[in-house]
């Protein structure tokens, strides 16, 4: 960071102002809409300011883990899609992705918003895996926040199609 750089943002601080003209304890204008992904059994898009991210979640059937045989299981990925920032590229998942995955996975098991037991259908032998997956549209500041609130909800817009849940009863 260049030292004209440095202090302007010191003056803006003084001045209880930020770089974007928001006061200090201005928030971003925040957005949410469901049901974004006809494909999706729950899905959410949600923007911070200019911060746009998209969720979706995907059900899969699969044998329990040995430590868990009562509880389903959540999956989350993250991509970060060059377009949303210079600062991202193509190609495997990046350490940001990885750990934007693994802050979102971990606020959602670690807040018990989802009830793991729940997604048990067979106790020992079938249980419900969530796929959660993160899509960037834009990144301008927020991300962990956009991110979280728009897999959870995701998670609250879901619905277990019919034919599913008659196929594992």
């Amino acid at each position: 960071m260049s030292n004209a750089l440095r202090e302007h943002i010191i003056k803006l601080f003084e001045a209880g102002t930020r770089l974007d003209g928001r006061k200090l304890d201005e928030y971003r204008k925040i957005s949410l809409d469901v049901d974004v992904i006809s494909t999706a059994e729950g899905s959410a898009r949600v923007k911070i300011g200019k911060t746009d991210v998209i969720s979706g979640v995907k059900l899969e059937v699969m044998e329990p883990y040995p430590d868990t045989q009562d509880q389903g299981s959540i999956m989350v990925g993250a991509e970060l899609l060059p377009l949303s920032s210079p600062n991202f590229e193509l190609g495997p998942p990046s350490k940001d992705a990885v750990e934007l995955a693994r802050i979102v996975d971990r606020g959602i098991r670690e807040s018990k918003a989802l009830d793991l037991k729940k997604l048990c259908i067979k106790e020992g032998e079938k249980v419900w895996m969530l796929i959660i997956d993160l899509v960037t549209i834009n990144h301008d500041g927020n991300l962990f926040d956009a991110s979280a609130l728009a897999a959870i909800a995701a998670l609250k817009n879901m619905k277990f199609p019919d034919f599913l849940l008659m196929a594992y009863k």
